[in-house]
């Protein structure tokens, strides 16, 4: 429930702020307060309802049973065009408009995937059966969506050139993201927001976070869930930091960078990750790895990003930020200007809807 569901919400909203009938399919698992007040948010945009079942991050039987009722959904409501997010919705999105196709119905099947199995090496077997699932489902596909360049040459030396419509369409912001967010009273010197599991490097965070202390004091807030929390806190004990690093429960991104004074994004791999954008239009100073589409969010501005997996690297810039806390700021404020000129919901929308426009018409002229 992080990036790509605010994607999925923003796009949804702003669709049928024009008028679309949008409805949206799920996992059924009871996620955290945050996460369900979120769905209960998005549930009265949607005309055509927003639906829950039963979805696992891996492969399993439970796909059989989320497959047969995304097609019975998608055959009951008639729709024009079906849009997978992520490669599990991905994967159920192009299986049903397959099989309604050959049933004679129009239908285009859109995809984007978020990361997703792009983020496994083809050199390892879980990685080999998720790209050759991909190039059989690319079989299916009408439109792919990439949200950076980064995705989409992933996705072409690993799945093949698509043979579809395929556009790089970045993720936006709306207007009330841009409020600068100032640190609370309290707040720690360094901040992270996101799922807590080993691709996010938060693990490289405190790695840092233990260089930096033998030179100056320092502390930081860990915010968030995920299936390696219990793992990242053994390792805050084993480096003895227990004592400067908190962990808090999901709360609001806005709400949680003023628990924090510079943002870190340690990951090891991301694809175009909200986070860094929202952290950016709140002018949150920021300590990123130049990883995946990021280096598409700081272009042209003088934000400078760190090597991944590098702790050493990043316990360095956590100093320099303790050490000038005025230039960081500025050079977030330089990064709010320029993201806010480039990222927005409405550009977003309008790019999306012009590709479902282009790949209606071939599926007409097809037909």
């Amino acid at each position: 429930m992080g990036g790509l569901f605010r994607h999925v919400c923003d796009l949804s909203v702003e669709q049928s702020r024009r008028g679309h009938l949008v409805g949206v399919v799920c996992d059924a698992a009871v996620g955290d307060a945050l996460t369900e007040a979120r769905i209960a948010a998005l549930e009265p945009h949607l005309a055509l309802g927003l639906r829950r079942t039963p979805m696992s991050r891996d492969l399993g039987l439970s796909d059989i049973g989320a497959y047969a009722f995304t097609r019975h959904l998608a055959e009951s409501l008639g729709i024009d065009v079906i849009h997978g997010h992520g490669a599990k919705g991905g994967a159920y999105s192009r299986l049903v408009a397959r099989a309604m196709k050959r049933s004679g119905v129009r239908l285009v099947s859109c995809y984007t995937p978020h990361g997703g199995s792009l983020h496994y090496h083809p050199a390892t077997l879980q990685g080999a059966i998720y790209m050759r699932l991909e190039r059989w489902l690319a079989r299916a596909t009408d439109a792919l969506v990439f949200e950076s360049a980064y995705s989409a040459d992933r996705y072409a030396a690993q799945v093949g050139a698509p043979a579809c419509l395929a556009r790089v369409i970045p993720n936006g912001l709306g207007p009330e993201d841009f409020a600068a967010i100032e640190p609370a009273d309290g707040a720690a010197d360094f901040l992270f927001v996101g799922e807590l599991r080993r691709l996010k490097g938060v693990d490289v965070m405190l790695a840092a976070l233990a260089r930096v202390r033998q030179q100056r004091p320092a502390s930081a807030v860990i915010v968030g869930s995920g299936p390696d929390a219990a793992a990242f806190q053994a390792e805050t004990a084993r480096l003895r930091l227990g004592d400067i690093v908190s962990f808090r429960h999901p709360i609001p991104a806005r709400a949680a960078f003023a628990l924090g004074r510079a943002m870190v994004v340690p990951s090891r791999a991301e694809s175009f990750p909200y986070i860094v954008l929202e952290a950016a239009a709140a002018a949150v100073p920021m300590l990123a790895s130049n990883v995946g589409g990021i280096p598409q969010i700081v272009a042209g501005t003088d934000t400078v990003l760190l090597p991944p997996q590098d702790d050493a690297a990043l316990a360095e810039a956590m100093l320099a930020v303790l050490g000038d806390p005025a230039a960081a700021k500025a050079r977030a404020l330089r990064l709010r200007e320029e993201v806010g000129r480039r990222f927005t919901v409405a550009a977003m929308t309008d790019a999306v809807l012009d590709l479902y426009d282009a790949a209606c018409m071939q599926v007409t002229r097809r037909a």
